[in-house]
Formats: structure tokens, sequence, C-alpha cells
């Protein structure tokens, strides 16, 4: 009898419909500080500032909320960037010597950075036929003139070269060659070694034509473009490192190699000027490091102020990070934990000022921004609202809360507050201010929890695009560690010379590796919060809105106390502090449960209508009350009969033999069995036999995935923890139960004896919970339990702790049957309650060849009707792959290709949200921001109110392709599309932040293409119907776009920055 395989059922059309209302991928915006930066710019007149990476990413800020981004084609160091003032343009140097010219360009009220222009200058000799120059070898330095429409170029050989910054062009015959310059240097000083580079180049304020050329001997030149000849020189001798003019143009500062800063007059005595007026050694008179920039701003008190970077003793502090800020007498070291990449001042530029009276100094490190105040006594810093350091410690687990109530948001911040007190002057503010956040203020708000290295948890407001810090909490207060004479050291150093002083946040040392968190739960309810570590530490916390003196009380549970054999060769446990320790207002601990052995917590989740809490390790879990010292129930998850268990596996050391032999059993099993082999020609002929037709679509063969073995070493770590109110015993009463999965497959389901609240309160007697044993599921192939859920009778999920019971959540149907959700790492099994029989399930690695890293229940609502909405299955796979399922059905809904598989870190650090959307590493400091909701979406929206030439804005825009791109961290998805003759892109589309339309993705077999991410997060429209014009397109249409286009070019700004 001959078996047929049926083909599959063709796709619903309303169902796929239905989807492309529910689900759409979008990357929308990246918080935290940029990896790797490399440049700064700053344009006084609009208040916004552009960082640039190695990575070739250009990313500008303004005020909360105002940030767009975009990335270079090729992956070059973004070694110097340029405002062109109040114009809201970009000109960006790599490190190739390609200069790139970026424009916010305005598209249907929408608007996004995109480069418009760039220009690769010719390296080989003699390209200026005219004057016959040498190559423009390596651009050293930039500088803007001519409000920007004019641009120097100083180069590695000497030489000066003009370009033309519209079009992005060398203009012929104006370059000026180190050889023009020596004609009016002295001849002694002629003689010898060459000018050397280019290092510096300088305007003056008020005369465009005259521009300060430093060389790298030590050579000053004033030279005047409109003249072709040299104002004034000023002959240094010392290795030239940074130049400054001062306002008024009557005064220069240089700085050099040697540690030394020099104040040169222009107005006084005979050119060339061979001594400067006042030379001096900061940090002398034992050889210092280089000052590599140096700036002058005067005050009208007369006060100057003086900063500038490095000039370090060399033997002392030649490590050291640090900016000097001198003003009269006053001088403070700014010693930074990270490497100086730029600085400026924020202060008055407009011409009609006689002085620069400087409010801000911004520094760009390495690792963090930091702004200070020099307006105010103490120049104190500013607090950041964005851009702040998340990985000021390393970040070791992350968690969000969503919808958390309006009381606890404020309690919170309030907390915050007190750790970071304001100046009472309330002079210090953000100084970065430019643009307007148009997004509509949040319905909700998120909290991102980060838990890091040193034992600290962040909390975030991760409700829009700025992602804000709100409050730090550490635990370190609570345990004796071996660091803890590093303040008194501190303090001993602090009235040696040079006047040092700790500016920044960034940290990258713990004081010990037992403080690193793993592991976060908060009750957004009750303000409880628990918080387990790497030494098997977990502490149970409790907001409190007034500092409190108080002990701690300690608990400990042994999950080996019932097997022998076992050694622990791991680290040991903290020891914590005795007696009443005092407490900052905020989250302070209320108990300490220690488990042993202190190996690191894997799970751990809080109950706080119940009380329980519970801690997964890798040998067992326990329970406790979260307010009691009593503990109760440990259970160790080993395997009993496991040899591998019992020579220790908590030591990491595995047996020798048993390893050998496993090895040489698993080489005769992949050797040749009996079977005949196949040639390499038969076995193509029988899969040209079994082929199918292109147009039949077959059910996918499944892969054969082979069962784990079940001594693994790994077995017994507790992978998740789960609380529900369920059935367990039989059908007819349901009550708390607590389930527990293992990196075996086996999931263990107790009943909870939970003592009932008092009227009217939500406190419980202070008695002990009690947990029987009730279920134990074991899954055939003994793949990893990922997460455990239970579905009401309507195959819904349960609702959190206290939503059910102060009506903040429809309540569960108790009436219908449950169902638990196992999801292991190969498959996802929906099993009856209380029978724990089959229902339906879905073989992930079996059908996609991958396993899965992350799993969350989420709520996708519709965009086209506001009360529809799904509850759906989302998970992240280990090929960086993100796939949707129905829920209770596990049918595929669809997936998206998110994170490169190669990127380990980002797939482990990824979280979801509750409404469709997650976050995930790209770089140890920068969360990127992902959605699979079309109506669930955080992107920037924002103004920029900026004026320029019409015929710049012609000629800037150049209708051509733009290639695909790809993110600072090197995933895909960025896709500009070729511009038209003003710049729009087609006006019959539109696309706003309520109506998105899905990426690329794998809806069903008849999904259609869509546009892609903006690399600010916006999406780009397609290409323009003037250069890409479809086959169907007509005359008409394109006459019609045309006068739209036309109409487009006549708008006046302000711009919208999506």
């Amino acid at each position: 009898m001959m078996k047929f395989r049926f083909r599959r059922q063709g796709a619903d059309p309303q169902r796929e419909k239905l989807k492309q209302e529910l689900f759409a991928f979008h990357k929308t915006v990246e918080h935290g500080f940029p990896n790797q930066p490399s440049a700064l710019a700053f344009d006084p007149e609009l208040r916004i500032m552009a960082i640039g990476t190695r990575s070739g990413a250009v990313k500008i800020y303004g005020a909360p909320g105002v940030e767009f981004t975009g990335l270079h084609r090729d992956a070059a160091t973004v070694t110097q960037m340029h405002f062109l003032p109040g114009q809201g343009r970009l000109l960006t140097l790599l490190d190739d010597s390609s200069l790139h010219l970026w424009e916010v360009v305005h598209h249907n009220g929408c608007a996004h950075l995109e480069e418009a222009l760039h220009h690769q200058p010719p390296s080989r000799p003699g390209f200026d036929g005219a004057s016959g120059l040498p190559s423009l070898a390596r651009i050293t330095v930039v500088l803007l003139v001519a409000a920007g429409d004019l641009a120097a170029l100083g180069t590695e050989g000497g030489s000066v070269f003009f370009l033309d910054v519209p079009t992005l062009t060398l203009l012929e015959g104006q370059t000026l060659g180190p050889d023009e310059v020596l004609r009016s240097v002295p001849d002694d000083y002629r003689c010898g070694k060459a000018l050397g580079p280019v290092e510096s180049l300088q305007g003056h304020l008020r005369d465009p034509t005259k521009i300060l050329i430093g060389y790298s001997r030590g050579l000053l030149v004033i030279w005047n473009r409109a003249a072709r000849c040299a104002d004034r020189i000023f002959l240094g001798n010392q290795q030239l490192e940074s130049v400054c003019w001062e306002r008024s143009g009557r005064t220069l500062v240089s700085s050099h190699s040697d540690g030394s800063y020099a104040v040169w007059a222009t107005d006084a005595g005979d050119s060339p000027t061979t001594q400067p007026t006042v030379a001096t050694t900061p940090y002398g008179p034992f050889p210092c490091k280089a000052i590599s920039k140096i700036l002058w701003r005067n005050c009208a008190s007369g006060e100057h102020f003086i900063v500038f970077s490095g000039g370090m003793p060399r033997a002392s502090y030649g490590d050291r990070h640090c900016v000097s800020v001198l003003q009269a007498e006053t001088l403070v070291t700014l010693d930074f934990t990270s490497r100086v990449i730029d600085f400026f001042t924020v202060h008055s530029t407009r011409p009609e000022d006689d002085f620069d009276e400087p409010q801000a100094l911004a520094v760009l490190l390495e690792e963090e921004l930091v702004v200070l105040d020099l307006q105010t006594p103490g120049w104190p810093a500013v607090p950041a609202p964005y851009l702040a350091p998340l990985h000021s410690s390393a970040i070791t687990c992350s968690a969000h809360v969503a919808n958390v109530p309006a009381k606890l948001w404020a309690r919170i911040v309030s907390a915050g507050e007190q750790q970071n007190p304001q100046p009472a002057s309330g002079a210090s503010s953000w100084p970065i201010t430019g643009g307007r956040n148009l997004a509509q203020e949040p319905t909700q708000r998120g909290l991102l929890l980060t838990g890091h290295e040193d034992g600290t948890v962040r909390f975030w407001d991760a409700s829009g695009v700025a992602l804000r810090p709100l409050y730090k909490l550490s635990t370190a207060g609570l345990f004796q560690t071996d660091c803890e004479h590093a303040d008194s050291l501190a303090q001993a150093a602090e009235d040696d010379w040079p006047p040092f002083r700790k500016v920044g946040c960034f940290d990258p040392y713990s004081d010990d590796p037992r403080l690193g968190v793993q592991k976060v739960a908060l009750c957004k309810y009750t303000a409880q919060m628990v918080v387990a570590g790497t030494a098997g530490q977990v502490l149970v916390l409790e907001l409190s809105d007034e500092p409190s003196d108080q002990a701690v009380g300690v608990a400990s549970v042994d999950l080996l106390q019932d097997r022998e054999g076992f050694t622990w060769k791991g680290h040991e446990r903290l020891s914590p502090r005795t007696g009443p320790l005092p407490w900052p207002a905020g989250f302070q601990p209320r108990a300490l449960v220690q488990c042993l052995p202190p190996a690191a917590v894997t799970a751990v989740t809080l109950h706080a209508e119940w009380g329980p809490l519970v801690a997964g390790l890798e040998g067992g879990l326990g329970a406790r009350a979260s307010l009691m010292p009593s503990t109760c129930a440990p259970r160790c998850t080993l395997h009993p009969n496991d040899s591998l268990a019992m020579e220790g596996p908590l030591s990491r050391v595995k047996s020798l033999k048993k390893s050998l032999r496993q090895s040489f059993r698993r080489i005769r099993k992949s050797r040749v069995s009996g079977k005949k082999r196949l040639t390499l020609q038969e076995a193509n002929a029988q899969l040209a036999e079994q082929a199918s037709p292109h147009d039949v679509e077959v059910t996918p063969v499944q892969r054969r995935i082979e069962p784990r073995s079940a001594d693994d070493s790994l077995s017994g770590v507790v992978r998740c923890l789960y609380f529900a109110d369920t059935f367990l015993r039989d059908a007819a009463h349901h009550g708390p139960t607590m389930w527990a999965g293992t990196n075996s497959g086996s999931v263990f389901a107790y009943a909870l004896e939970v003592p009932a609240a008092a009227a009217n309160s939500d406190r419980r007697p202070e008695r002990a919970v009690e947990a029987v044993l009730g279920k134990e599921v074991q899954l055939m192939h003994r793949a990893p339990v990922v997460a455990v859920a239970v579905l009401d009778g309507r195959g819904r999920p349960l609702p959190e702790p206290y939503e059910a019971s102060r009506d903040l959540a429809q309540a569960p149907d108790m009436q219908g049957g449950h169902a638990v959700l196992i999801a292991s790492e190969e498959q996802f099994k929906v099993f009856t309650l209380p029978k724990v029989s089959a229902k339906t399930k879905f073989k992930l690695t079996a059908h996609e060849g991958c396993r899965v890293r992350k799993v969350a229940l989420a709520t996708f609502a519709s965009v086209a009707c506001e009360d529809y909405a799904e509850t759906c299955l989302a998970c992240l796979t280990n090929l960086g792959d993100v796939h949707v399922f129905s829920v209770p059905g596990l049918r595929p809904q669809v997936h998206y290709a998110c994170i490169r598989k190669e990127d380990i870190s980002g797939i482990a650090s990824c979280v979801f949200t509750r409404h469709g959307q997650g976050f995930y590493l790209i770089s140890p400091s920068e969360f990127e921001r992902f959605s699979l909701s079309t109506r669930n979406i955080t992107e920037p929206l924002c103004s920029l109110d900026i004026s320029w030439p019409r015929d710049a804005m012609r000629a800037s825009y150049r209708p051509r392709e733009s290639p695909k791109l790809s993110q600072a961290n090197g995933t895909p998805g960025v896709v500009l599309g070729p511009q038209s003759r003003g710049g729009s892109p087609d006006p019959t589309r539109s696309e706003g932040a309520d109506t998105p339309e899905p990426p690329e993705a794998t809806l069903s077999p008849t999904s259609v293409d869509s546009a892609t991410l903006g690399t600010e997060g916006c999406r780009v429209p397609d290409p323009d119907p003037l250069t890409a014009a479809p086959p169907h397109s007509s005359s008409e249409e394109s006459e019609k776009n045309l006068r739209n286009l036309s109409e487009d070019e006549a708008r006046a700004c302000p711009i919208l920055i999506g």
C-alpha cells in the first residue's frame, strides 16, 4: 500500500491580515553610551552634540528624547567631526582621509540623518595640475571657515587645502604649501628639519580671512587668505600639540609635547616673534607628558579659564587620564577612569559679545560623558539625563518591569534624588538642550533593572527614548570585603600634588567578584525586591522613604544536608556584617538567605501576596518566607544515581576515567554500521527521486534529536521558578503551587500551604509556608527547561500577584481546565492539569534546527482595533532569531532575524517586555531596543529648528542609491532609499508612528516585502517613484509627485526627526 504526504492547507487571508496588524519587527533606538567613541562635536547655535565611534557610527543628541543615528558605509574610525553652525549639517573625517557630509533630511513630517555627499581626496602626486603640489596624503585637521561654506584641510605633508563644503570639491589654485610658508620665515629657522604635519588650524571669530596654522615643529603662522601672505609668525621650537586663538584675536596659547604651554601676543613687537609672553609647565619641573589639547576662555571678571588635557608628571602620574581646569589661582585636576577623547566648553559664540563666559565643560571619555558646571562654585558635575554609562560596572543580569504604579515610581525617583542632591542655586542644568521632543508622554511607566558585577542594581526609566537613571541600590554595604581600605587611601591622597579630583562614575573594578548580582525580582505592588548573587546570597529588600539603622536577619539553607561525598572547591561565602547598620532611603534589606554551598544563584522568584521566596542554584533550590528567619523545603535536584555527581560536580572536576570511556563509546557509535554505504551517484539519484515540485509545499521533515545524557555534570542546575494558583492535586480544588525546572528536563511541582491573610490586611501570619511535592515531569529528551507558565480555562496566562485581587487585571478562569506550558531549549509543550497529560507541542529544534535561549509571554495589541489583543509566546533562539507562537495552540505566527548568531553576549542579555518589546546588549555599554508589535513602538520623534541656504540644499542632494548598511554592532537592517530631486521620498506614501509597515519577515508564504528600519529608528520609505518607478506607474502620477516635491521644498523648518 502506497503512502502519500498530504499538502499543507493554504494560508488564511484574514489571519494573514490580522498578523500584519499585530506583529512587526523594528529596531527602534539604542540606549546607553556609544561604544568606543572617537570624535566629538558641538553646535553652539542649535545646542546639539555629535559623537563618532570607531565603527563609523554618528550619533547626534540634543534635549532628552532628541537623538538620531547614522552609519558610514565603510566601517572606518571617525577621527574628526564639525558642525556647520545652525544648519543641522555635519562634516565628518574618517581615518582613511575621506570626508562625509551629513544632513537632516525631511520626509513627510519625519526626518532622519542621512549622508548627502562624500569625498575621497586623491592620493596620487600632482592631482592639482595647475600647481603641481604634492598629494593630499593624510588629513590631520579640518577647519570650517566662512560660516561653513569653506573648509581648510591640514595634511601630514604640511600643506593646507581648501574644500567647497556644499559640493565637497577641492578648490584649485588656493592650496597653501609648506614652501610658500617658509618664504616668510628667517633663514636660520628655515634651515634644518621640515615644518612637519599641520597640527592645528584655528579661525578668527571676527575676521574669516585669517587662519592660524600650527605646524608640528612649533611654527605658528597667521595666514591672510585674501592677501595670500603671512601676517604674523611665531617661531616656536618645541613640538606642537594644540593651539587656541583667544576671542579678541590678540592672544594665542599653544601646548607642547613636553607638558608646557605658551602664551603669545599677536599685537606686540615685530614679526617674527621668537619668545612667548608666558611659558610654563603646570606640573613640572620633572618631565611631563604632552598637553594634547588646550582651550582659552576669557571672562568679564578678568579671571580667564585655561582648560587642557594631559601634561601630568611622566614618572608619577603618567598613567592618569586627566583634564585640568585653571582659573586665576584655582587649579583642579579632574581625574577620570578612562581615556580622554575630546572636550569642549559651552560659551557665547556671538561676534558682538566681548567675552566667552563659559557655562559648562563637557568631557568625552572612552567610557562615559562628564559635564561640569563652570558657573557654580566648586564646579560640580551635572547629572546626565541620558548617555549614562550602563557599564559603570559590568552588567551581569537585567529585568524589565512594566506598568509601574505611579506611587512606586514617585518613591523610587525620590530615593534617587536623595542620593544625588542638587545644589540649592539650581544653576546646574544640562547644557545640551537643542531640539524639541514631540513624542507623547508615555501612558505607562517602564523600569529597566540592571544587576552589576560590583553588587549594585540600577533602576532606569525605560518609558521613552532617553534611558534616564533613577536610582542605584548597593548591596556591598551588607558584607565584609577585602578592599575596605580604599576610601582611607583616597582621603590620604587628597592633599598631595597635583590636586586630583575623582570625577565620573565608570568603575570597571569590583571590590569582590562574589558581590556580582545574578538575578533580580521586583514586586511593583508591595515594593519588595529580591537580589541574588554569585556566592549564594539572596537578599530580600523593601522600599523605605526614610533612612534607618537596623540589623538584618540571616538564615542559611543547606541544599546538600542529606548527601555525602560532595566537596565544594569554589569561592567562600560572603561574611555579613553584624549589628545595626545605617541604610539610606530607598530599598533596605530585611533578610539575607545564604544558600550552601555558596554557588551562583541561577533562578529566583517572589510571590509577595503569599509570602514565600524561592531561590534556585546549581545543586537545588531553597524556599523561605519573605520576612521570616525560618526556612523550609530545601530540595536537592542532583540525580541520586549520578556517579559523576557523587564525585562532586560542584568542584568543576570530572572523572578522567569516565570521560575517556564515554569518548570511546561515542567513537564506536559513529563508526560505519553493517548497512551498505551508498556511492555519491546513488545518493544523488535517490535525492532526485525524492525531490518534490517547487509548487507543492510538503510538511517539513523533522530532525532527529538525540536524547541527552542523564549524568550531565550540570543536570542539577535550576533554570526557572514559577508560582501559580492552579489545580495540582485534583480537578475540584485549586491552590498555591510552585514549579521548578532544571537543566536535565525535570519539572517539579509543589503544593504550598500558605496561611490565610487577616481580614482587611495584606499581611499574613508569621508562620512558615509548607511545601509538598505534588508532581514531577521528566521531558523525554532531557532538554533544559527555560520557562514554565500556567494557563487558565480560557488559555490565558495567570495574572501577576495582587493584579486580580486589586482589580488591576481580569480574574483568571478557575472553572475550566487549566494547562501548564513548559518551554525547553528544544520544544514547547502544553500539559493538562491536574492529570499532566500532553495536549499540544511544537518541536522548535526538530523543525528549525535551533535552540531556545529566552522565552516570554507578551500581549500584542492590534493597530487597527484598540480593543483587540492576543497573548503570544515570544522566544529568542541561539541563532539570534525571534519567533512568536500562539497560545495555547503553539502555532507559529512570525519570526524575524534580530541578533547576529555570532553575538553570544547579545543573545544571552536579551530581555522581553510584557507588551512585545525587548532589549539586548549590542556592546558592553549599549542596549538595542526592538519591538515585535505594530502598536507598541518607542522611537525618536522630535523637531530641530534649522536654516540654511536653498541653493546649498539643492546642490547637496544628488539622486543616488545608498547601499544596505549594518548597525554599529554589525547587525543588519538599515536601508537608505535613493534620493529624489528635492530630497523627499514618495509623497504618496505616509508612514507614522501609529501605522508602521512590517519589515522583511516570514509572515507567511504570501507575505510581501516592506520598508526597513532607518538609521535612527524611524522607518525609511520606499524609493521615490521618480527614480525607481514601478511598472504600473503612470505619467500623471509622476507629474503629481513632481508637484508635491516642489511643495515639500518650499516648506519651512522646523524639521521633524523621528
